[in-house]
């Protein structure tokens, strides 16, 4: 037992790394969608989907994973939980890069915020798991700082809400699907593959493809995969290597990037509204992460290690 905690602490550093790697990289995917402002929203998907899955046929070659994937194939109580997920990391994926196409990032951000929130609240309402008083005080003030830019903006920031809901939903149902995540993203967007690759070939044939204009953007977008999958690898390396509570601490490294890469880099509006907005949620964050250091300290006190909820981001 000494020696297996002696591995993991001595494997903790490595796992830190892989962590910092992929939520940095999750922070600054923004900017690499946003050379692509100019091609339609459903071509960059369609890219993304495609060579991802030229990717991760390397890959689960490589790691000798394919009877697992004809397992999840089989397996008829998966189809109707993947085909639900596919459908929502699509709208995910695509809502993503509509906001860094259109300049609402700081927009985006703010759902990557929200999302461990909306997790738990959900993991409440269908998985019956209770929520911690300061969750619940986390939650509601969370809810109130969207509430205030919704009534100050005059209309819902769908985007903001999408991308969180949408996520939160997507773990939820990856709860209840024992699916390796390699093998579950490598089914999801093999169901995306054909329409994907259909629409681009009829997107080429209509002039409508902006990809195919410039060898550039095109050697840009066939970075897609690498851009969706290695910070993926990433977050597993690191989640077989750190405490899940460590990762909860960790995963608001990727909205914080983003936020500054919106604000910063390519000098989106950032009014009143939107910075007392923001500062609520902020504050919702913090009581949750509070909430985190709380119970990881118990769990030490008592030698067992808490489990969160932490899911890698989407983008």
């Amino acid at each position: 037992m000494t020696r297996e905690n002696d591995t993991k602490s001595a494997s903790r550093p490595t796992g830190l790394f892989y962590a910092l790697s992929a939520y940095i990289w999750w922070g600054f995917a923004p900017v690499y969608f946003h050379a692509f402002m100019r091609v339609p929203p459903f071509v960059v998907l369609g890219h993304r989907v495609v060579w991802s899955v030229a990717l991760l046929v390397l890959l689960i070659s490589f790691e000798r994973q394919w009877p697992d994937v004809r397992r999840v194939i089989r397996d008829r109580s998966l189809r109707p939980v993947l085909a639900a997920s596919t459908v929502l990391i699509a709208i995910n994926w695509l809502v993503f890069i509509y906001a860094v196409g259109t300049d609402r990032i700081v927009e985006s951000s703010l759902g990557f915020f929200l999302n461990p929130l909306v997790t738990v609240v959900l993991g409440m309402v269908f998985l019956g798991e209770r929520l911690r008083p300061m969750q619940w005080c986390a939650a509601f003030i969370a809810a109130a700082g969207l509430a205030y830019l919704t009534i100050a903006r005059g209309g819902l920031p769908w985007i903001t809400i999408t991308l969180s809901l949408c996520f939160a939903i997507y773990s939820l149902l990856r709860k209840k699907a024992p699916v390796a995540p390699m093998t579950g993203v490598f089914v999801e967007t093999a169901i995306l593959f054909p329409a994907s690759f259909a629409f681009l070939l009829w997107a080429h044939t209509r002039g409508s493809a902006h990809a195919f204009n410039t060898p550039l953007t095109l050697g840009l977008l066939s970075l897609a995969g690498i851009v969706t999958t290695v910070p993926m690898l990433w977050f597993i390396a690191a989640s077989r290597r750190m405490p899940l509570v460590t990762l909860g601490f960790l995963q608001f490294i990727n909205p914080t990037i983003q936020f500054v890469v919106g604000v910063v880099i390519f000098h989106e509006a950032f009014d009143r509204d939107r910075l007392i907005a923001f500062s609520i949620v902020w504050i919702g964050v913090i009581l949750f992460v509070l909430d985190l250091v709380r119970r990881s300290a118990r769990a030490i006190s008592q030698s067992d290690v808490a489990a969160v909820t932490v899911m890698a981001e989407p983008e």
